[in-house]
């Protein structure tokens, strides 16, 4: 009878096993970023703690702690040495001993250790998301845990006390060092710029203000409640809710995590724990309410890069570039802009107008608030305009209803767009004549395009956008019409542009084979990817080409990578293999303009005007481009 009862008890044990194996991790055990089991889960299976690829690089690892139930498998931690991910290649190993954690390479050099003060009599992944290592002798002592050394994220039950720092992602598939942290430090939570990539801080953007002089009074712990709520609380053991936090309404069967995302925005986000489909991560709240505006520092570019100015999206920033300027990098809309023609002093011989060569263009509501060299007042926009076009120095001049002219010159810094529309701000920005595209009367395409592309906005939104796709389809008839009838491209003409060619074995490792599906249209299949540089693209598979079609191809390539337009997506480059043709583009990340246009609410009168006449001015640059495809068209 005792045998029987025993042998059931070992059966009902059987289940048990699993659990106990991934919540008690014995010294001695290991992960290799080779095997099938690189990673320790917790007893519930919510987080996983071991190795993940870097971005689909198949010889680069990190060491990481994600969601391991969601399909997105979000990373909330990754080992780092001085605010650097650490990387392992392939074949490495990872082991629990008394001393802590030691990482090594396949050859055995130490890649990353982390060694504690006590002795470890072994290690778990907790429910809670926080890997620890047990002090031997004392179960409930911790002689190391991820909790005390965040990244960008932190979970419910985590505290983050005085001195902690998280630190943003370069972006978001970049897990280097980015350009913001958030410090708890001094008895406040202060979120700053800084100059990367140096360590050196700028002017913090929000502070929770909660110092006192009466250190009992002072902030002593940032806390992620249970609850997912998210407070300061004081020596004296006050809790103290942060300022523009909004108070969260209760949700259950939920996700929590609040990340100092890439853009510098401090957010908290929920994800449904139920398993429908189609679920994600949604934004519960964030700090601070405008970062465009919030970066005051005279140094720095503010939160986009320099000559560019930040829009807020959904309360995100988003940048743009001025008129006649384009991206530093076309796949980064924080890298800055740079103007498509040369400016400055000496450019010319002096023998032409100022007027002959430039123009001033508007943005309504702009303003670059830093780094003017010349206040003139009083002075109207005409005066303003005119003072800016004769000046080699000026690049923009900001005009407001004080009648002052600011004029300005490289680098603009802290561009910001004023989307209540208050004081009455004005940039003029100097473009060099010809800078944009030209029809064949002599007048710009956007000038001429206004009255046309007016009249079809007071039939209404709906009559609007059909007549955009009507224009569409015929300039693309004419595009074609006009390149059967004389532009012979031969393949040479590509290598004539400045395009890169992609292997079709390094599109397939960026894609993960051709998997994250974009979107589809008539001629092919648009799949996102990401680049060994961490850049994020756009792929479009073209469908198989009859050998007639060969040499349309060619054309295509050719007259896309010679036209550049901020209105156009870019083409970064292709891939000719065998009968695989495939075209490179940026990755537009905010969405497509579909999403926009027709989103709730909709977009006001005034951003349709502007989109209307941003189409036109592409639509324009593809007509010249189809007509004159040697030829360069910004």
């Amino acid at each position: 009878m005792d045998s029987l009862a025993l042998s059931c008890l070992i059966l009902l044990s059987l289940p048990l096993l699993p659990f106990l194996s991934t919540a008690n991790i014995a010294l001695g055990s290991t992960l290799s970023s080779t095997s099938n089991n690189s990673s320790w889960i917790s007893p519930s299976r919510d987080f996983a703690f071991g190795f993940r690829q870097l971005n689909n690089n198949s010889d680069l690892f990190l060491l990481a702690i994600w969601f391991s139930k969601i399909p997105e498998r979000t990373i909330i931690w990754h080992a780092n040495e001085d605010n650097h991910p650490v990387l392992a290649p392939r074949g490495s190993t990872l082991e629990v001993t008394a001393t802590g954690l030691q990482l090594k390479d396949p050859g055995g050099q130490a890649i990353w250790d982390e060694k504690p003060n006590k002795i470890v009599s072994d290690a778990a992944m907790l429910d809670t998301g926080n890997f620890v290592l047990i002090a031997s002798g004392n179960n409930s002592d911790y002689a190391w845990q991820s909790f005390k050394s965040p990244t960008d994220t932190i979970l419910p039950t985590q505290i983050l006390d005085l001195g902690s720092v998280l630190v943003s992602r370069l972006t978001e598939t970049n897990f280097s060092k980015g350009r913001f942290e958030l410090h708890f430090s001094n008895g406040s939570l202060l979120l700053i710029p800084v100059a990367w990539p140096t360590p050196f801080q700028y002017k913090n953007y929000y502070t929770s203000d909660t110092y006192s002089a009466n250190s009992s009074e002072s902030g002593h712990q940032l806390v992620f409640n249970e609850s997912a709520d998210i407070y300061i609380k004081k020596n004296n053991g006050q809790i103290v809710q942060l300022p523009q936090w909004n108070r969260l309404s209760p949700i259950g069967d939920h996700y929590f995590q609040a990340t100092l995302d890439f853009d510098g925005v401090f957010t908290e986000y929920a994800y449904p724990k139920n398993s429908a489909p189609d679920q994600s991560w949604f934004t519960t709240r964030r700090l601070s309410n405008n970062i465009c505006t919030a970066i005051s520092d005279e140094f720095g570019s503010g939160a986009c890069g320099f000559n560019s100015y930040c829009l807020l999206q959904n309360g995100r920033p988003f940048c743009e570039c001025p008129p006649g300027y384009l991206f530093v990098d076309p796949t980064n809309i924080f890298s800055g802009c740079k103007p498509n023609y040369s400016q400055g002093c000496g450019l010319d011989d002096g023998s032409r107008n100022a007027e002959e060569l430039y123009e001033m263009r508007e943005l309504a509501n702009v303003n670059w608030p830093f780094g003017y060299y010349e206040r003139l007042e009083p002075y109207d926009q005409t005066e303003c305009e005119t003072s800016c076009l004769h000046d080699c120095l000026c690049a923009v001049a900001i005009y407001n209803n004080a009648r002052q002219c600011w004029k300005k010159r490289f680098p603009l810094s802290l561009g910001a767009y004023d989307n209540a529309g208050t004081g009455f701000t004005k940039a003029l920005i100097k473009v060099r004549k010809g800078g944009f595209p030209v029809d064949f009367d002599g007048n710009t395409c956007g000038k001429k395009g206004i009255p046309i592309l007016l009249g079809a906005l007071l039939l209404g939104s709906s009559v609007f956008f059909n007549g955009l796709l009507l224009l569409a389809i015929s300039l693309l008839v004419f595009v074609r019409r006009k390149r059967k009838d004389g532009n012979k491209v031969q393949r040479s003409s590509i290598s004539e542009t400045n395009l890169r060619f992609f292997s079709l074995a390094e599109l397939n490792e960026a894609t993960n084979g051709i998997e994250d599906e974009l979107g589809r249209g008539s001629f092919g299949i648009v799949y996102k990817g990401v680049l060994a540089s961490g850049n994020a693209v756009a792929v479009k598979k073209l469908d198989k080409l009859a050998q007639e079609r060969e040499r349309e191809f060619t054309t295509e390539v050719s007259a896309i990578g010679k036209t550049h337009n901020k209105n156009l997506v870019q083409l970064l480059g292709f891939c000719d293999e065998g009968l695989n043709r495939l075209l490179v583009y940026e990755f537009m990340g905010i969405g497509t303009l579909a999403n926009l246009i027709f989103a709730s609410p909709r977009p006001d009168w005034s951003l349709r005007v502007r989109i209307s006449l941003e189409i036109a001015r592409g639509f324009c640059t593809c007509r010249k481009s189809a007509m004159f495809p040697s030829s360069t068209v910004t």
